[in-house]
């Protein structure tokens, strides 16, 4: 074999090697699939003031299944004020780990705004009712809270069924002062934060060191 062919031959097999070792990457990868806007405007919670315009009432809509998302992108694109919190969910797919991001509160989003806003949500043909907030200042404590859960990073998971539990602060780390129920799951402690109009929350692990009874 001459110098030329040899020198081709191992370019050619030095090519197939990269091509497998980037299959192999692929395939051992985590796929994340892209989180949607899920708040509107950006900074939602930063401050309290939207609650003391009478203009601007929270509201619950259920909506459809499987629609939260294309809900929050209507609007989004029609400038309307919304929270749609997700978590991050893994599962296995053909033997990859797939990252996707679901919400929290399955065919429920949180809308901020006066009746312009509603007849905007309802007329996406997405949302099939709405439920009134009473306490609008127990609401957005709550809302925020789960948000900051999620701006943290904290590892977050749904709880449909509100088990009985001990009521609990957190008194350190960067979410001290937040309370909810602490529960116990064979042998690690979670924090739940419910949304009692909804008679569902969310939990997040937690140390017993970090937090106090209340």
């Amino acid at each position: 074999m001459s110098r030329k062919h040899a020198h081709q031959d191992y370019e050619l097999h030095g090519h197939a090697s990269r091509i497998v070792n980037f299959r192999s990457k692929a395939q051992n990868s985590m796929p994340v699939l892209d989180r949607e806007t899920t708040i509107w405007p950006k900074d939602l919670f930063s401050t309290e003031c939207c609650i003391e315009d009478s203009q601007l009432r929270w509201w619950v809509l259920h909506t459809r299944p499987r629609t939260e998302k294309s809900l929050a992108r209507r609007l989004n694109a029609h400038d309307v004020s919304f929270y749609l919190p997700l978590y991050r969910h893994r599962k296995r797919c053909q033997r990859r780990l797939v990252v996707s991001h679901l919400p929290l509160f399955p065919s429920y989003m949180f809308l901020l705004g006066n009746e312009e806003s509603l007849i905007t949500a309802f007329n996406t043909k997405m949302v099939v009712g709405r439920l009134e907030v009473f306490d609008q200042q127990q609401f957005w404590e709550e809302l925020n809270a789960i948000n900051d859960l999620i701006e943290y990073g904290e590892r977050l998971a749904p709880e449909e069924r509100l088990q009985p539990g001990t009521p609990a602060e957190i008194i350190s780390g960067p979410l001290a002062g937040y309370r909810g129920t602490v529960i116990r799951t064979g042998s690690s402690f979670k924090l739940v934060i419910e949304v009692k109009l909804l008679q569902r929350g969310v939990s997040v692990e937690v140390d017993t060191s970090m937090i106090r009874p209340v």
